[in-house]
């Protein structure tokens, strides 16, 4: 490229998005959660068969369209990248009819458990090693957040998911 032409380049431009794709490259297996946001699916993805975790958000109460504890969610998860974080895949939509009045999800890694959930079991105890262990996690996480100057806001049982091998991340940043 010769420099006339990098000169001719308009830096400021964003770079032209990705395409978005559709909830229809998932299969919804079954729901896992509900609250204020809207629902969690556990899904699987058509194509690869990699297990995600489908958090619809519910934008039919709003006036303003689309709400803004979800638009707070994504733009933090888009820039958190730790291993006690909740990972956000991608953002994918469903579209209804032409003038899309579809749905907007967003594609989030799979956890097998919340923290509240195993906690209720009657007869499991976490021993103190396991203890440390998901304290060690939780303050890494925490930790990480603060330093790129995120708070959580809303930490508790229901919004630290554990999988089945110990590793435990935050969710919830809506």
């Amino acid at each position: 490229m010769t420099a006339a032409e990098l000169g001719q380049l308009n830096l400021e431009e964003p770079p032209s998005p990705r395409p978005t794709r559709t909830v229809d490259c998932f299969q919804k297996l079954q729901q896992i959660g509900e609250g204020t946001y809207g629902q969690v699916y556990m899904a699987k993805e058509v194509k690869t068969g990699q297990i995600v975790a489908l958090k619809k958000i519910r934008t039919e109460n709003e006036k303003e369209g689309f709400p803004i504890t979800a638009i707070r969610e994504i733009k933090i998860l888009s820039k958190l990248q730790h291993e006690n974080v909740i990972k956000l895949k991608e953002v994918v939509t469903s579209q209804e009819n032409s003038n899309y009045n579809g749905s907007v999800y967003l594609v989030l890694e799979y956890m097998d458990h919340d923290l509240t959930g195993l906690s209720d079991r009657p007869g499991l105890r976490f021993t103190v090693p396991q203890i440390k262990c998901y304290m060690k996690q939780l303050l890494s996480g925490l930790h990480y957040c603060h330093a790129n100057e995120v708070l959580h806001r809303d930490i508790k049982g229901a919004n630290l998911l554990v999988d089945n091998n110990g590793s435990l991340k935050l969710a919830d940043f809506g």
